[in-house]
């Protein structure tokens, strides 16, 4: 059995599409095929089952998908850490992040730390940001709500209060707090569904008799603040996303605890480069000093 024969494995049971797979490795589709079918008569069993072109990884080829998933995670943990003590060759950072609203400035800290330590971010969804996570192919999240699991670490950094963002001609705009209730009969822009804020918002509202009407759905927090500014409707925007744009008025809840969890997530089995560490301190230290 080969290396090459797992990565090329890995590669078609993720996609279960051999022409896709063979695109995403480089390689032509008959050494691919060939590759497989190889592994294949090592192993002495199928790992696929094949309707015309489709691919489906069978009982065999879940088992083994398993273990090939943990042995190649194994050998890139022990590649990133005889770089670490070879000291040669710089790391590279890889986050995943559910809120990006803190981003910028841990961002900032941390180059001024590391300024040789190359970084890349992924703004994603929160169940794909854990399937990275258990791959191996990121070494933190920062995801709003906290991920629990048997092999996640998940460390709590911040309490974010959640307010409600209006235009400065609003009919509240002379207030500094407001309930629940008497935003019943309002406008608002959100995320959509999927999104922690937005489904945490969705059912503290319910819970009070009323859903949200919502006339802007997107998948850019960013752009919400624009949009209040613009009068297009209300917003609830954690406090960590709060800018001063001066057409722009914040609100408390006045009467339910309405906040979000941020928190750093980890593998527990996971090696843990200098890169990473000094990641981390960056994030309870920026959290430390800047409670909310």
């Amino acid at each position: 059995m080969e290396l090459l024969q797992l990565h090329y494995f890995l590669a078609v049971a993720r996609l279960e599409h051999m022409t896709e797979a063979a695109r995403s490795l480089h390689v032509t589709q008959s050494s691919l095929s060939k590759t497989i079918q190889r592994l294949e008569e090592d192993l002495g069993v199928p790992l696929f089952d094949r309707t015309g072109r489709k691919l489906r990884l069978n009982e065999f080829g879940s088992r083994f998908l398993r273990r090939t998933e943990r042995a190649l995670f194994e050998l890139k943990q022990g590649k990133q850490e005889m770089r670490d003590l070879s000291g040669l060759e710089p790391s590279t950072l890889e986050l995943a992040v559910t809120t990006a609203s803190t981003l910028p400035p841990i961002l900032r800290e941390f180059r001024k730390k590391m300024p040789d330590i190359q970084f890349h971010v992924q703004m994603l969804a929160t169940q794909e940001m854990v399937t990275l996570l258990h791959r191996g192919e990121v070494d933190f999240c920062l995801s709003s709500p906290p991920i629990e699991g048997e092999d996640i670490e998940c460390q709590i950094v911040c309490i974010d209060p959640i307010l409600v963002a209006i235009p400065k001609g609003h009919r509240l705009a002379d207030r500094s707090s407001v309930s629940l209730t008497e935003l019943r009969d309002e406008w608002f822009v959100g995320v959509k569904r999927g999104y922690g804020t937005r489904d945490l918002v969705d059912s503290v509202c319910n819970s009070v008799g009323f859903a949200p009407k919502y006339v802007y759905e997107g998948d850019e927090p960013a752009r919400l603040s624009a949009l209040v500014e613009a009068e297009i409707g209300i917003a609830f925007l954690p406090s960590t996303a709060r800018n001063s744009r001066e057409n722009i008025h914040y609100l408390q809840v006045e009467d339910h605890e309405l906040v979000r969890e941020i928190a750093l997530i980890g593998h527990k089995s996971r090696y843990i480069s200098r890169a990473a560490l000094e990641f981390r301190k960056v994030v309870v230290d920026y959290f430390g000093t800047n409670p909310k």
